[in-house]
């Protein structure tokens, strides 16, 4: 008698921690994917604010070139570089 109510707290016991560590299990994979998807959402905002520089950039050497401060082949050299 004694000996199945030292086994059964032993399981209540047991069953507790486990349950512990799946609680933390659960949490350390959600955390671990949290931290991802804000990664990938800074790799995007850098993505377009280079777009944008890229862009702004190649409107700034275009008018440049309208205002004849370029002449064809540099604004060429120029926008290739960008795109590089």
């Amino acid at each position: 008698m004694l000996a199945n109510i030292i086994y059964l707290i032993v399981f209540i016991i047991l069953a507790f921690v486990l349950s512990i560590a799946v609680k933390a299990i659960t949490r350390g994979v959600e955390a671990k994917q949290v931290i991802k998807e804000e990664k990938n959402s800074e790799l995007n905002k850098v993505s377009e604010n280079q777009s944008l520089e890229i862009t702004d950039q190649i409107k700034e050497l275009k008018n440049l070139y309208d205002n004849g401060v370029l002449n064809e082949e540099e604004f060429k050299k120029a926008k290739e570089k960008l795109l590089k």
